[in-house]
């Protein structure tokens, strides 16, 4: 299809978008909340159908080249479709966040003034293999009172599209336009680049991918975007760490699972721990089938494979693990300024200032002490769900619930108040 008839498809779709939305904004908490049960419960009941679309993406998938990784995070299964429901579930249980007075003040002029939260309007989110996304996505925003265009990866297509016929399914039901979660129907690329530049449509962008992904959104967006950069997370084991709790997170933190942004990439180790306990956090990585790429003293370790350049500041997405010796936490937060996302990062130790000095000295939009970055997640944040983690500084930041997914307006009320 030539860009002229994709600028069409565009044009349509956004239209249809903006309409949608300004029914939202109205729509009330229990007709967003009716949309959500039903579509958990259209998702539950077509989950055959689910599973037997989602066995041609991986098909697709695995044509493609994909790794290990990317495939399990493309496959559903009867469990994952009962992760995804569990999560509409979740998220229509959510209070709504629409209306909320964030503050409110009065002044001498006689005004009365109240902070409020209101949707965004319309959201494009542009994502890549999993397609639970289109669940996720399609749920927060229209919790929000946003409507939502979804451009899922090629390699998710089937799947995603029988997930975004049953959410529409329940938008339908309760009343709400069918044009609230609307999914792209085609692969073609061209279309990433009318979202991108549709302005007059679409509020903002939200990427959810690889580092292929957001460069390219970052770089031709005309439309605001919450990025969502790579999850290049590190594990500090501090000189005072548990010995038993660093075993355990730093096991999870790599191999719960690899291809999700919350993985470790990097494994830092304070020189204070490696004289107290030696090689057991990377013997344990080995022991689970890790590949170890590591520096210095660590490189020397029977198993481990000599660690090149990049492979610090690097999204393996894999059974794979950089690792370095460090001098201290002063060591291991320059080596994070240089080398990580601003995702996640995680510290293990027993001594409150030297995690104070952690916290206060990154900025990542996740800090963790004591747990495994592999709980950079909206659902474990309680939010229900999330459309990603945004690591930028501006209005959203960390996992992008509903309730970040609202701007606000100002109301003023005065009693015939007129300014001298």
């Amino acid at each position: 299809m030539d860009s002229v008839n994709m600028g069409g498809m565009m044009a349509e779709i956004g239209k249809a978008a903006r309409d949608a939305a300004a029914e939202l904004a109205c729509a009330s908490a229990e007709r967003k909340y009716a949309a959500l049960i039903g579509a958990a419960e259209a998702v539950w009941a077509a989950r055959d159908e689910i599973i037997a679309a989602n066995a041609k993406d991986v098909a697709y998938g695995e044509g493609k080249g994909l790794s290990a990784a990317m495939i399990d995070r493309l496959r559903l299964d009867e469990l994952r479709v009962r992760a995804i429901v569990d999560t509409l579930r979740m998220i229509a249980e959510q209070r709504d966040p629409v209306g909320d007075i964030i503050a409110e003040w009065d002044m001498p002029s006689g005004l009365h003034i109240q902070r409020v939260r209101t949707p965004l309007g319309v959201v494009g989110v542009i994502y890549e293999s999993r397609p639970n996304v289109t669940a996720d996505a399609g749920a927060l925003c229209l919790k929000a009172g946003n409507a939502v265009i979804l451009r899922g990866g090629s390699e998710s297509f089937h799947s995603s599209s029988v997930i975004h016929a049953c959410m529409v399914k329940g938008v339908v039901q309760a009343g709400l336009p069918a044009a609230a979660i609307q999914l792209i129907p085609t692969r073609d690329r061209e279309m990433v680049a009318q979202m991108l530049q549709a302005v007059e449509y679409i509020d903002v962008i939200v990427p959810r991918g690889g580092k292929g992904l957001v460069g390219l959104v970052q770089r031709e967006a005309r439309v605001p975007v919450f990025a969502h950069l790579e999850g290049i997370c590190h594990v500090y084991a501090d000189g005072d760490a548990d010995l038993t709790k660093a075993r355990a997170v730093v096991l999870n933190a790599k191999t719960r699972r690899t291809g999700i942004c919350g993985s470790a990439e990097c494994l830092l180790i304070d020189r204070a721990f490696w004289a107290r306990h030696g090689t057991v956090l990377i013997d344990d990585l080995l022991a689970a089938g890790v590949e170890v790429r590591g520096i210095g003293e660590i490189a020397a370790v029977p198993g481990v494979v000599a660690a090149k350049p990049d492979d610090f500041g690097r999204e393996f997405l894999d059974m794979i693990i950089a690792a370095k010796l460090v001098d201290g936490v002063e060591e291991a937060i320059a080596h994070i300024r240089a080398f990580g996302s601003n995702h996640t990062d995680a510290i293990l130790t027993e001594n409150d200032a030297v995690a104070a000095q952690f916290f206060q000295r990154l900025d990542s939009a996740i800090l963790m002490r004591n747990a495994s970055t592999q709980f950079a997640d909206g659902g474990e944040f309680g939010m229900g769900g999330e459309i990603g983690i945004a690591t930028g500084k501006m209005h959203a930041r960390g996992p992008v619930g509903a309730e970040q997914l609202t701007s606000f307006k100002y109301l003023v009320t005065g009693d015939g108040a007129c300014r001298a």
